[in-house]
């Protein structure tokens, strides 16, 4: 099995880099028309749920913990002003998800924004929201935060899981860049985002331990760090992980010796903000990744001792 420390490590140095670039999570409020004010939202709301995993699974040091806490306090008081900018963000565009899905994992930890709860229950009512073209996965995702958040899923969460590519379990050998994310990020719904293994069928369960592993290896040998470092939190969130050694030894080596996870092969050059903007999300995965196989091995130690 893969050496716990190897694991915990790639967290905990991912989130040290995540802090010395907190200001690379930042809005752009005069953004225009064709580049969209929400455009700069989704790494806001993926380094909630992130720091929510961290937090939730117990694994990380005090040094990652601390971290984790005053990256989230950032990013609501300076980012988003307290929540503001989230209802001016549904304000700006009235049947986006988008600030919906970001002020959710923000909730769930304890950051509340009176307005934007007012602004939730309005919008989930529209027949508008309802009828908001979303491709499967997506909505897959949609229900899960409105179940998250108390509201009735819209459409319920079976019905939307049946639209999905993983749900037909197609020849597997026609997996791509596209249909693998999808394949990932419905996983992290079924089972919230790893809490919940059981939430995710048991055919899709059987389908995932037997072609996951080929998967793995595909983009390992591609290097592709983001990608195969979601397809490692996808082994992590199945009833018996294989915390792929070969896989995790190479994902630690590609990470640099700041904390940065590079995105595919080695890192990018530019200037700050283009790099991080590269960067940002294959390093968040990375935080992930180790705190849901952190917590398996552990529990594997555990049991076998």
């Amino acid at each position: 099995m893969t050496d716990t420390r190897l694991i915990h490590r790639v967290g905990a140095d991912a989130m040290e880099w995540l802090w010395a670039h907190r200001d690379g999570f930042r809005l752009d409020p005069d953004a225009g028309p064709e580049v969209g004010f929400l455009e700069r939202f989704k790494p806001i709301g993926e380094l909630a749920l992130i720091c929510g995993v961290l937090f939730r699974e117990g694994v990380a040091g005090s040094r990652q913990a601390e971290l984790a806490r005053r990256l989230l306090d950032h990013a609501w008081r300076e980012t988003l002003d307290g929540g503001r900018m989230l209802v001016r963000g549904q304000r700006t565009e009235p049947i986006s998800p988008i600030p919906f899905e970001v002020y959710l994992p923000f909730r769930e930890l304890g950051h509340r924004q009176p307005e934007m709860e007012r602004a939730v229950l309005l919008h989930h009512g529209l027949e508008s929201r309802q009828a908001f073209e979303a491709p499967p996965t997506r909505r897959l995702a949609l229900s899960a935060f409105q179940r998250r958040f108390g509201l009735t899923p819209r459409p319920p969460e079976a019905e939307a899981l049946r639209a999905t590519w993983l749900a037909r379990t197609p020849e597997p050998w026609t997996v791509e860049g596209h249909i693998a994310y999808d394949i990932t990020h419905c996983v992290f719904h079924l089972t919230d985002w790893g809490e919940n293994p059981g939430g995710l069928p048991p055919d899709l369960a059987r389908y995932l331990g037997t072609w996951l592993p080929v998967w793995i290896d595909d983009w390992l040998d591609l290097r592709r760090w983001d990608l195969l470092g979601e397809l490692l939190v996808v082994d992590a969130c199945l009833p018996r992980p294989t915390l792929d050694e070969p896989a995790w030894e190479a994902f630690a080596a590609a990470q640099q010796p700041d904390g940065a996870m590079p995105a595919v092969r080695t890192m990018p050059e530019g200037d700050e903000e283009a790099v991080f903007d590269v960067v940002y999300h294959s390093t968040l995965v990375a935080a992930f990744a180790s705190a849901l196989a952190t917590s398996h091995a552990l529990t594997a130690l555990a049991r076998a001792s």
